[in-house]
């Protein structure tokens, strides 16, 4: 027979895989719109700047108001909140399946950004409860099944929006229902301790906060600025880097959407091994990273449709390993505030990345596909702040 404790910890390690699989589910229906862009551009007639914008809107309703929603949740938890998140999104892939306009898509993707605005806190909540002392590891399994999904996308896409058109986004609706039954699961098993369970701030780390509130914010900053360099690279890789290929390569569209799914695929590797390093080596170890790619994005526009491959796995599985690592950062930076500052942070990954879309679409449509793909290949410099952010080498900041 078991003992008490190991039996504990397999519950909430098949806790953790359970909210990973949601988190797969959730970020596939949001990322399989932007792998369905070469579609819906040729049915409605979009510009690049319209995509842009629906990838706007899709990010901009999960990323504002997920904090918000965390901030409530703090305070006030509901944990039937997150079976009820997968019901937008299944309700905003059905309106997408049948939108025969650009407004109408728009609110379909509104909506499923709102069931990720939902989802993302409570979840995060779910896993901070499973983590025990492996904060970096359990953030890591969590945040590893929202990449895979985001990389399953564009083969999702070919087998059902290309062959179906925007009627293929109806498979989809299967995702969403699998992940309230898990979700509807969960709450109810634990329901006690996602109440009772959420960190209070003491006394003593109210004092802390406040003594040290300058640097706090400071690090904070850095940590949105460097999400920032990472979201608009990424966004110029996920929604713009196909047009390039089929462009410059004479790619079909299909062939590459491959492209995207190496760079998403390693990207959920590269999240799901940063977690452990950073609990071996420290936070801001693994916050380097994003520095570190900058020579194989400056290659990259130049490499061919060959080497591209491996240079788009490497550079996301760089990248992607400080994904999870920002968040328990900060975590560790402002305690007690689980589900405002995952929120927060996982929100601003979005939302950077929906503004990336725009901004970079707008600057297509103004110059030219090649020479936007170009400038993107800059923007890892942002990984130098990285080197200012205070060390938590030993798991506990010093500030």
């Amino acid at each position: 027979m078991p003992a008490p404790q190991n039996t504990t910890k397999s519950a909430m390690f098949g806790v953790l895989l359970a909210i990973s699989l949601v988190h797969l589910f959730n970020d596939a229906l949001q990322a399989v719109i932007p792998a369905s862009f070469p579609i819906l551009k040729g049915s409605l007639q979009l510009s690049f700047a319209q995509l842009g914008f629906i990838t706007l809107m899709l990010n901009l309703t999960s990323s504002v108001l997920q904090p918000f929603v965390g901030l409530y949740t703090d305070k006030y938890p509901k944990p039937y909140l997150l079976p009820l998140s997968m019901v937008a999104s299944l309700s905003g892939m059905i309106a997408l399946a049948f939108a025969p306009s650009y407004l109408w898509v728009l609110f379909s993707v509104a909506l499923v950004g709102l069931g990720s605005a939902v989802f993302h806190p409570g979840a995060s909540r779910v896993a901070h409860m499973a983590a025990g002392p492996r904060r970096g590891l359990a953030q890591s399994i969590y945040q590893v099944g929202g990449n895979g999904g985001q990389a399953l996308a564009p083969i999702l896409a070919l087998i059902t929006i290309y062959p179906f058109g925007q009627r293929g986004s109806l498979w989809f609706t299967l995702a969403a229902a699998a992940g309230f039954v898990v979700l509807l699961y969960i709450t109810g098993k634990f329901k006690n301790q996602l109440v009772i369970g959420r960190t209070k701030a003491t006394p003593e780390k109210t004092s802390m906060l406040s003594g040290q509130r300058r640097k706090i914010v400071t690090a904070v900053t850095l940590v949105v600025l460097l999400i920032f360099g990472r979201s608009w690279y990424g966004a110029g890789i996920t929604n713009y880097f196909i047009f390039y290929l089929t462009e410059t390569y004479h790619l079909s569209a299909s062939s590459a959407q491959v492209y995207i799914f190496v760079y998403l695929g390693a990207g959920a590797v590269g999240t799901f091994l940063g977690g452990p390093v950073a609990d071996r080596f420290g936070r801001t170890t693994v916050l380097c990273a994003l520095l570190v790619s900058l020579p194989f994005t400056l290659i990259l526009p130049y490499a061919g449709p060959i080497w591209s491959y491996p240079l788009l796995a490497i550079i996301g599985m760089i990248q992607m390993s400080s994904f999870s690592v920002a968040v328990v950062y900060v975590l560790e930076l402002i305690p007690g505030r689980v589900g405002t500052m995952s929120g927060l942070i996982t929100g601003l990954a979005f939302g950077m990345g929906g503004l990336g879309s725009v901004a970079l679409g707008g600057l297509i449509d103004a110059t030219s596909l090649s020479s936007v793909i170009k400038l993107t290949s800059f923007l890892p410099l942002l990984g130098l702040l990285a080197l200012a952010l205070p060390s938590n080498r030993k798991r506990s900041l010093t500030l």
